[in-house]
């Protein structure tokens, strides 16, 4: 009854409002190129604060599935991807607007991208509940490997620079540890500032990396190739682009690439770009005429937009079932459960199983609005493409300073925003990436405290940490990772050198 009560919650008006809201606001900054999924849930939660859970993670859930398929438009219109999900987009959808098929291209990708994003919502729903019954079983021990796990791997997947990521993990960390410590309860790093006793706030830390420093980036170079495109005409017509043989004809290629989208899903730091490339590479492979991709075939489109719709839901299994985020946009969802004193992990299902369900129901209705919404709009979406985006920019500026000082009505959390808006910048200038700082950020709280409790359990020890199955498990493979990383890193630069030396 009370999963029942759960699903029930989301038809309410303010619920379907905010689903609808969402996702029209996430496809308009996942079609403009610059502005991503990430963007948009960053801005919008803030305005979030005064709603009920529901409606919230409503409007989250929606603004995600939006901004990630929003950026097929621009991908097939002018061959830019809206989002970095939809790279392997253009390469067939592109080339078939060219030849005035660009309905029926957009068809296609809003068809698949509304089917991949169903079959994630079903493997969440029947993925999360097992897992989460596993993770009751979790202690500190097992709750610090898991967490450092999640932290290494998106630290070495996020840039493909390990060093880069880790020292990124690292500053994260850092600035988790400012304020009151979670075991002992003492002040460290706060310089004597008293806003700095309970911590830096979340969302002006979210606002500054992800949105101000996207701002700055395009004020110090103002060129937006997106603008000055002639857009091809647009029209849709028919079922999508797809009759029923066509369907047949795409289905193993649909079930295939949406299994890659699920399966690089679960994994930590990956993200929608590499399933987006890895589901194409292996239609290609697949395709009795390979010849043909890349001028445009609808078998690429089928398999980019079934893979990066797919791992949403699958993406979204640890965050509910374990709460830990794999990648930056989990990161910021984990941060809207936290902002209504929610914490995702295994106990969410015995403590807060309604809205667990509430989540799964919001997620398949999203899609279906996503459907109609991308179908019905798809022409304003084209005209504010063309809109500049440095009008664009100056809004998303407002309401960053806005939903910052909103935080705790403070000026103190407008220059913390700033603060973080110009690291955010200077490590995007040497291209030091971004998801591992606030996944260390958001993680180092649970990593200390774990870490903590389970030191003070085994008196010391370290050697408790290998006696527990799970956790010496994810320890060795933190291990193995890092040190075959770093081993194909350093045979790759020798090989480089020596091809140098012989030329």
């Amino acid at each position: 009854m009370q999963n029942l009560a759960g699903i029930l919650d989301v038809f309410a008006f303010a619920p379907l409002l905010a689903i609808f809201l969402g996702v029209t606001v996430g496809i308009v900054f996942g079609s403009i190129p610059g502005l991503t999924a990430t963007m948009a849930v960053a801005l919008c939660l803030p305005m979030t604060f005064g709603m009920d859970p529901v409606t919230a993670l409503s409007l989250l859930v929606g603004l995600y599935i939006g901004g990630i398929s929003g950026g097929l438009i621009a991908a097939i219109l002018i061959n830019i991807p809206g989002t970095p999900s939809s790279i392997a987009t253009t390469f067939d959808g592109f080339p078939m607007a060219q030849r005035g098929e660009a309905g029926r291209a957009l068809g296609i990708a809003i068809l698949y991208s509304f089917l991949g994003t169903l079959v994630g919502c079903v493997v969440l729903f029947f993925l999360a509940p097992p897992l989460a019954r596993i993770a009751v079983t979790f202690g500190s021990f097992e709750y610090f490997a898991i967490s450092l796990f999640a932290l290494t791997l998106v630290a070495g997947l996020a840039s493909g620079n390990l060093l880069k990521g880790l020292a990124s993990a690292c500053v994260g960390l850092l600035v988790a540890m400012i304020g009151m410590a979670p075991v002992d309860a003492y002040n460290r790093f706060t310089g004597g500032f008293h806003a700095l006793d309970s911590g830096l706030s979340l969302l002006p830390v979210l606002l500054g990396l992800f949105a101000v420093a996207e701002v700055l980036k395009y004020a110090e170079n103002p060129t937006s190739p997106d603008e000055g495109h002639a857009m091809p005409k647009v029209k849709l017509g028919g079922f999508f682009g797809v009759d029923a043989r066509q369907f047949r004809e795409y289905l193993p290629n649909f079930l295939r690439s949406s299994a890659i989208g699920i399966g690089v899903g679960l994994l930590p730091g990956i993200g929608a770009a590499a399933s987006n490339m890895l589901a194409y590479l292996a239609a290609r492979s697949a395709s009795k005429q390979p010849d043909t991709f890349g001028k445009g075939n609808p078998q690429g489109i089928v398999a980019t937009e079934s893979a990066n719709n797919a791992g949403i839901g699958s993406a979204m299994v640890p965050l509910i079932a374990l709460g830990i985020p794999g990648d930056s946009v989990t990161a910021l969802l984990l941060g809207g459960f936290l902002i209504h004193g929610i914490q995702p992990g295994p106990l969410m299902f015995a403590m807060n199983g309604d809205l667990v369900y509430s989540v799964f129901t919001a997620m398949a209705l999203a899609a279906v609005v996503m459907l109609v919404v991308e179908y019905f709009g798809i022409r304003l979406f084209i005209r504010i493409l063309s809109v500049p985006k440095n009008y664009l920019l100056a809004v998303v500026l407002l309401m960053c300073v806005v939903g910052a000082y909103a935080t705790n009505n403070r000026m103190f959390d407008v220059w913390t925003l700033v603060a973080f808006g110009a690291l955010g910048h200077v490590m995007n200038r040497f291209d030091y990436p971004l998801p591992p700082l606030i996944l260390g950020f958001i993680l180092g709280p649970v990593i200390e405290e774990n870490l903590r409790s389970a030191l003070m359990s085994s008196r010391g020890a370290i050697l408790p940490f290998f006696e527990r199955p799970v956790t010496a498990f994810f320890l060795v493979a933190i291990l193995l990772y890092v040190l075959g990383t770093l081993f194909l890193g350093l045979r790759a630069t020798r090989r480089r050198k020596m091809a140098e030396i012989r030329a």
